[in-house]
């Protein structure tokens, strides 16, 4: 899945398009990155949906993602305001960006009710949430009519949520809702240096591919559909060889081993104590 945020480097236009961006997307689905993952907070919309009409790609072979949070207290308006910039009738996958806009169950519970009438509509083919926790799960499937398709969350070796059996993974298992990850490439980038690293590097070795692609290997092999960001060309056709090969279980073992020996949370320092693992 390639996601779709604008570099440091990249400026929009006079017209108010990054034409740099749009090209960068469009790269992206000609080698074959048809999830494509977007934000109304990216402020990548207009671009996304530019790059999805230039691309000449059949709309029913892409798979669109967007989030709100910017809007959620006006989640109707929020996805006819998106679908206009991504100049599209429906979004495949329509997410709530994070929980941290709730003061209490009942918020979580109304923005929900709020994607189901969004999913009921047509205007998203399918509803779910990103950087919730079990406390925010359990409250929203009080009221919930529709299950969560999905979490995404931050999620690699120095971030791991208890792991598989941990509290978070095992409570969206039982409750048929599918783990997505951003940041996988975290431990092999801005996390360095690290316990992963040796361990990287040998299995780069061994499967003769980059450090980055064991990095999303290892999300793949736990069934987690693995996000990442590039707008380089080459580097986006060797992620794809990520999809070539596998880990042994062993190996999925030992990089979750030794990412427990740290802990880096990339984004939504904010939100939580510097400790905190959940």
């Amino acid at each position: 899945m390639a996601e779709v945020k604008r570099s440091q480097r990249s400026v929009p236009s006079a017209g108010g398009i990054d034409r740099q961006l749009v090209e960068a997307i469009k790269t992206a689905i000609k080698l074959g990155y048809h999830h494509l993952d977007g934000a109304e907070v990216y402020n990548t919309e207009p671009e996304l949906g530019t790059a999805i009409k230039e691309s000449k790609v059949p709309r029913e072979e892409l798979y669109v993602v967007t989030k709100v949070i910017t809007q959620i207290h006006d989640i109707p308006n929020a996805i006819d305001t998106s679908l206009k910039k991504l100049q599209l009738d429906y979004v495949d996958l329509y997410l709530i960006h994070a929980p941290f806009f709730a003061a209490s169950e009942s918020d979580l519970q109304s923005a929900w009710t709020a994607m189901e009438e969004v999913k009921a509509s047509g205007k998203a083919k399918s509803i779910g949430v990103s950087n919730y926790l079990v406390p925010h799960l359990t409250a929203t499937m009080k009221t919930a009519t529709v299950t969560p398709s999905i979490n995404q969350i931050e999620y690699h070796p120095y971030l791991q949520h208890g792991g598989p059996s941990g509290p978070l993974l095992k409570y969206m298992k039982e409750h048929n809702i599918a783990s997505s990850a951003y940041g996988p490439l975290t431990a092999a980038t801005k996390a360095k240096p690290g316990p992963c690293d040796t361990l990287y590097a040998d299995l780069a070795n061994k499967y003769y591919v980059s450090e980055g692609e064991i990095a999303l290997r290892w999300c793949l092999d736990q069934d987690v559909v693995a996000i990442t960001t590039s707008g380089k060309e080459e580097r986006l056709s060797d992620y794809l060889r990520a999809l070539t090969f596998k880990l042994t279980p062993k190996e999925v073992e030992q990089i979750a081993e030794a990412g427990e020996r740290k802990h880096f949370r990339g984004f939504w320092q904010g939100k939580f104590d510097a400790n905190d693992r959940s």
